[in-house]
């Protein structure tokens, strides 16, 4: 049985650089914490906690000490809470967040209604959104667009991890809707990149395993693509997870990883299915 890694699996830029100011905030004299989990990986949450660095849900009861802002960013008014109580404050906001954020403020400033393209639910696009004025709106898909009111000026953002083709039909139905329209393609390279290359890979194999936080939601998407092309795909957050079932007369194994995995993880994954295919 060949395994074939994909060239992309794991930490992307922004978590690379997230996860290594909090390791190194870590090695510092003073009470840390990161507010929301640093990013979407319980075994890097754990491995922070070990060192310390307890993730917050809210500031409350917080008065001192360093709060590292997680990769997903936060909202605006837990930024002006944390500067209020003059918190030493590590910003490891993915650029790319940042820009999405940064591109909501000035499109409402500007008087733009402004929809943003992903999930109401999640931690990074609820930060987004809380760079905005009242007219920010949500949107899953295009279907959700034409529930929207008609707006002279429209701005279009999207969650970083979001495919270019849902953001792509999210526009063309926002052009009906709107006398002026301005689009910031804020999804990650990275991101895109990933998913290219798991559908390539998906294609070509037996069976397809996807590595990575529950709670991720690249990962989750690279699942669903991969899932579309290889229905034996399989999402696994560590390696005590591979049942050896899913190789039975598999000839080819794919394996990718979400952005937010750490190569111990993923090198822990690949070792397991060498095991497997040694005592086979």
């Amino acid at each position: 049985m060949k395994v074939i890694l994909a060239n992309q699996a794991g930490f992307c830029f922004g978590v690379k650089r997230a996860t290594q100011l909090a390791f190194e905030a870590a090695g510092k004299d003073g009470t840390t914490y990161t507010l929301g989990p640093i990013i979407h990986s319980p075994q890097v949450v754990g491995k922070l906690a070990d060192l310390g660095i307890r993730a917050l849900d809210s500031l409350d009861g917080i008065d001192e000490g360093t709060i590292i802002i997680r990769s997903h960013g936060v909202e605006l008014r837990e930024i002006n809470e944390a500067q209020q109580k003059k918190l030493v404050i590590v910003d490891a906001t993915c650029p790319f967040v940042k820009k999405a954020q940064d591109h909501v403020k000035s499109l409402s400033a500007a008087g733009y209604g402004v929809v943003v393209v992903g999930d109401a639910d999640h931690p990074e696009v609820q930060g987004i959104v809380s760079y905005g004025g009242e007219k920010v709106f949500v949107v899953a898909s295009d279907d959700d667009v034409k529930k929207l009111p008609k707006m002279k000026k429209i701005g279009v953002v999207a969650q970083t991890t979001q495919s270019f083709e849902n953001l792509k039909n999210v526009v063309c139905e926002c052009l009906l809707r709107g006398g002026e329209i301005r689009v910031y393609n804020t999804i990650c390279d990275a991101t895109a990149v990933r998913q290219e290359e798991a559908k390539e890979l998906a294609g070509h194999v037996d069976c397809m395993l996807v590595v990575g936080g529950f709670n991720s939601a690249n990962t989750r998407r690279l699942l669903e693509v991969c899932t579309e092309l290889q229905p034996r795909t399989y999402h696994i957050e560590t390696a005590v997870e591979i049942n050896p079932d899913w190789f039975i007369g598999a000839e080819q194994v794919g394996v990718t990883a979400g952005a937010s995995t750490p190569k111990w993880i993923i090198d822990e994954v690949m070792n397991k299915i060498e095991e497997l295919n040694k005592s086979d």
